[in-house]
């Protein structure tokens, strides 16, 4: 039986693996083509910005850039999972600026009183999210206009809070938060005062950044991976067929705008320790909702839902930023920054609605 001759059709069976492995490789490319290009273009404007900078590329600079990218990167996931259920959430900036007020009074005292600060302005932000998520799935009313009422009471309870600028947060958190690791293990007496051998290599990173992945890797992948998070997807694609597949369409709706204000509520955290303040400004927020739309187009993820996901959003966030960036480097006039910032932001809404309406079929984006 050993010497025994295979069928001559038998040969072509590897080919026809390999072919379909290399199909398998250009489908994940066609599948993630608007990621791969938000990534592209982050690098390639960044290498730019920094091959310009009268510094380069220096820790110091890293960690300015990340400071001021972290806060709008929360908002931009945030406002991800509402569009991939095929929605707006208008009310992303005004939690942030809720969050941000809350902050400025609990965020202080004792390390117990800090972390329970901390835990009160988290589950305020998702507090906010699951009050979005009930309207929309009991009131039966649009997100879009149902996060616009509710992003008027975030901001009202942000100007009761906070009816001038104002406030102070732990000077300790503030500094570690807002500088390299190595600075965050000095301030709190980590790793041998952050001089550790096994902390070298990691050293140099700003702490937003280490903050950022450990969100989307403790937070957002096994979200991701539950049924809710799948069903997220299902119902942007094809909430009918998510509805006859038996999935929990009102659990996953809910989930989704709870987990939205979480991450907005994580910006506005982050925006209270970094500016050691809290301010109920109304233009800011109406900013980072703007610019949280525009990241979420560039980084690929579709209007019309069930396409995209966070981390591109990240990506066009960074590509944002690194555009503001440039306007300092390249010394443009500060009248003519919103003219530049209005053409990308209409650009990139434009590209993304565009798509849309080339679909006729929303599964022909994952094609």
């Amino acid at each position: 039986m050993s010497d025994q001759v295979l069928p001559a059709d038998a040969a072509p069976a590897a080919p026809r693996s390999g072919r379909r492995r290399g199909g398998d490789w250009l489908l994940v490319l066609r599948q993630n083509g608007s990621l791969l290009f938000a990534i592209a273009l982050f690098a390639l404007l960044y290498l730019g910005y920094h091959l310009a900078h009268p510094r380069g590329f220096t820790t110091q600079v890293l960690v300015q850039n990340a400071n001021e990218a972290f806060t709008l990167a929360m908002v931009a996931m945030a406002q991800t999972i509402p569009v991939l259920l095929g929605g707006l959430d208008l009310s992303v900036g005004a939690v942030m600026t809720m969050v941000n007020c809350i902050a400025s009074h609990l965020v202080i005292g004792s390390p117990g009183q800090i972390a329970l600060g901390i835990l009160a302005c988290l589950a305020s932000g998702a507090l906010a999210g699951f009050v979005n998520g009930c309207v929309v799935v009991y009131g039966r009313i649009p997100p879009i206009i149902a996060t616009l009422a509710t992003a008027a009471i975030a901001i009202g309870v942000a100007l009761l809070l906070r009816p001038t600028p104002g406030g102070k947060l732990d000077e300790d958190l503030n500094w570690a938060m807002t500088n390299s690791v190595a600075d965050f293990a000095e301030t709190f007496g980590l790793a041998d005062g952050g001089k550790a051998p096994w902390l070298a290599p990691v050293a140099w990173l700003p702490v937003p950044v280490v903050l950022l992945v450990l969100v989307v890797v403790l937070v957002w992948l096994p979200f991701r991976r539950t049924v809710t998070g799948r069903t997220i997807y299902a119902i942007g694609s094809s909430e009918s067929a998510a509805y006859m597949s038996g999935l929990p369409l009102n659990r996953a709706k809910i989930a989704a705008f709870t987990l939205a204000g979480f991450f907005a509520g994580v910006g506005g955290l982050f925006l209270a320790i970094q500016t050691s303040s809290g301010n109920a400004d109304l233009p800011q927020a109406g900013a980072y909702t703007l610019n949280s739309i525009a990241s979420v187009v560039i980084g690929g993820t579709s209007l019309v839902g069930g396409s995209g996901g966070p981390v591109g959003s990240i990506f066009g966030t960074l590509v944002l930023r690194v555009i503001s960036f440039g306007f300092r480097v390249f010394d443009i006039p500060p009248l003519l920054q919103p003219l530049f910032e209005g053409l990308v932001l209409l650009a990139a809404v434009s590209l993304g609605a565009a798509r849309a309406l080339r679909v006729r079929n929303t599964l022909d984006l994952f094609r």
